[in-house]
């Protein structure tokens, strides 16, 4: 597996890595570590990526519905996105919070979300710890994606608990992607509204980039 590849699974993985499947499964989850439900549901949603790999190569609209049911329930996108708007984002409405948090989740999950169905080698994910966050913020799970043939790659998840432990930032080889793509946005955010950007991230002309980008 090439580094490209497993910085793209490990982007787009955490996003998906603690979403419940069904309503047992959120049941028995609140009374889980968000540690265990890192490993446990990110090992499930690995095995479904395996199991569905060749329906999924053929039909691309069936892996995003099989993306968007997880990514709903597993990803604080309002949370996240007014973390990357930073100082742009205060005073703005819930709607353009909204719209901003969609658009970059989606253009995201169009990018890296092939990326999944493209994985060889069974790759697990290991938990390593679980640290509260200062200011009572939540709770870190510090993870490896392990793979065969190549070095554990450290995953570091930034969860609170919203209705269920969900994700808001996620830690690459220490990279954290909140803070380079609220870098990123500062310049477009400067010169045009929130909702423009957002329309820039949809429409394809705004792409963010991540060192999964920069390793290829």
């Amino acid at each position: 597996m090439t580094r490209p590849l497993i910085l793209s699974l490990a982007l787009a993985l955490p996003l998906l890595a603690v979403a419940p499947a069904t309503v047992h499964a959120q049941q028995a989850a609140a009374a889980a570590t968000p540690g265990k439900q890192v490993v446990e549901n990110g090992t499930r949603i690995l095995s479904t990526l395996q199991a569905r790999r060749a329906e999924f190569q053929k039909s691309p609209s069936a892996l995003r519905a099989f993306i968007d049911g997880e990514l709903r329930t597993s990803f604080d996108r309002d949370y996240a996105a007014r973390l990357v708007l930073g100082p742009h984002g205060r005073g703005a409405s819930d709607a353009d919070i909204k719209l901003f948090a969609d658009a970059m989740t989606d253009n995201l999950m169009q990018r890296y979300g092939a990326a999944l169905v493209t994985i060889e080698g069974k790759p697990r994910i290991k938990l390593k710890s679980e640290t509260p966050l200062p200011g009572n913020r939540g709770v870190k799970v510090s993870t490896e994606v392990v793979r065969e043939g190549g070095n554990p790659i450290p995953v570091d998840y930034l969860m609170r608990d919203n209705g269920g432990w969900k994700i808001f930032d996620v830690m690459v080889e220490g990279v954290s992607y909140v803070q380079t793509f609220r870098s990123q946005f500062d310049a477009p955010l400067r010169q045009k509204s929130i909702a423009q950007v957002a329309a820039d991230l949809r429409a394809g002309t705004l792409q963010p980039q991540t060192d999964a980008d920069g390793a290829r």
